[in-house]
């Protein structure tokens, strides 16, 4: 069964047209992250679906059965905030249980229900406590558990993790990914952060200015891009862009070439003058100005000796290069 399906939805704030014509389906038990810069409508559509904010017109379908009047509490989703919302009076089983008694469960299934989901995220020994006694790690697992004890159709994720430091994203990021793996549910995840989405998703919705630009696996968007924004947007770090660098160039035309594919070699392509480097221990990247000032990012694997001010010679194979037109498409005839 398909977990949600959009046809031609479009939100508008007044005379602000914010999601323009969305169409995109999910399947069952598929993990697909919205991703996009701010101010794209990746949280306004993540609301739109959610019943949040209604369709300002087109069709949402969540399991089968369109939702377009149906409330948030009737559409069999569950919501997961940047923003933990924790009950600060209750405990983390109070917090996690709350939502199944206000729908009148008896006692014995929210018992049995948030043990198995306290269980699966190592909370079993902070059932007791409340969210002041927790770390941020530990109330944004309560806040997914609360979730979690629902059992619903369709997970939402809106940026859960972006009030963590960085050690525990990565922690809760993982912890997200095998929890997708032990339910096998349907999850739909925005964030703003590429890196959670290349390693979360099944699938990647990057949108622009309310626009889906492309959907596809992670790797099929980082190796395949359909156009300039989204070969730029994913990747870290970011995509070079040449437009008088490389001799022969048409006029309008844009190369971009990934930090990884740039090696310095005596006899490369370009050449320019090292202005930073960063030392990050299992690889180095080095920031060129090249001779027709625009500035590369070469990514060395391992330890490089190169210094600032150096002068350097950079080579990349053709092959790897991806061309872009004066409208920014991408240009996929085009000859290495």
């Amino acid at each position: 069964m398909t977990a949600l399906k959009l046809e031609n939805v479009n939100k508008s704030f007044g005379s602000v047209h914010v999601l323009k014509d969305i169409n995109l389906t999910v399947e069952d038990g598929e993990f697909t992250v919205f991703v996009g810069p701010s101010g794209c409508g990746k949280s306004t559509l993540l609301r739109v679906i959610a019943g949040l904010e209604d369709a300002s017109s087109g069709t949402v379908t969540i399991g089968g059965d369109v939702v377009n009047a149906v409330p948030p509490a009737k559409r069999g989703i569950a919501m997961v905030f940047q923003s933990y919302a924790l009950y600060p009076h209750l405990t983390v089983k109070g917090n996690m249980g709350l939502g199944l008694k206000q729908e009148g469960q008896p006692k014995a299934v929210i018992d049995e229900r948030v043990s198995k989901a306290a269980k699966m995220l190592d909370l079993e020994k902070y059932i007791d406590r409340r969210p002041s006694e927790l770390s941020g790690g530990q109330r944004q697992r309560v806040a997914i558990g609360r979730a979690i004890v629902r059992e619903p159709k369709l997970f939402l994720f809106d940026e859960p993790l972006s009030n963590l430091d960085a050690s525990l994203r990565m922690n809760t990021r993982i912890e997200i990914a095998e929890l997708h793996r032990t339910l096998s549910a349907s999850m739909i995840y925005v964030t703003h952060d590429q890196i959670e989405a290349m390693t979360l998703a099944d699938k990647i919705v990057v949108l622009r200015d309310g626009r889906i630009e492309q959907v596809g696996s992670p790797m099929e968007l980082y190796n395949n891009p359909a156009n300039r924004f989204v070969a730029g947007f994913l990747g870290a770090p970011s995509m070079n862009f040449l437009e008088r660098s490389v001799l022969g160039l048409p006029e309008g035309e844009t190369i971009g070439i990934r930090p990884e594919h740039l090696a310095l070699s005596d006899k490369g392509q370009i050449a320019g003058k090292v202005t930073h480097v960063e030392r990050l221990g299992g690889d180095t990247n080095l920031l060129v100005t090249t001779d027709a000032g625009e500035t590369l990012t070469v990514r060395v694997f391992g330890q490089d000796p190169t210094e600032v001010g150096a002068k350097v010679q950079l080579a990349f194979d053709p092959a790897n290069a991806f061309y872009f037109n004066a409208a920014q498409e991408r240009i996929f005839d085009k000859a290495a």
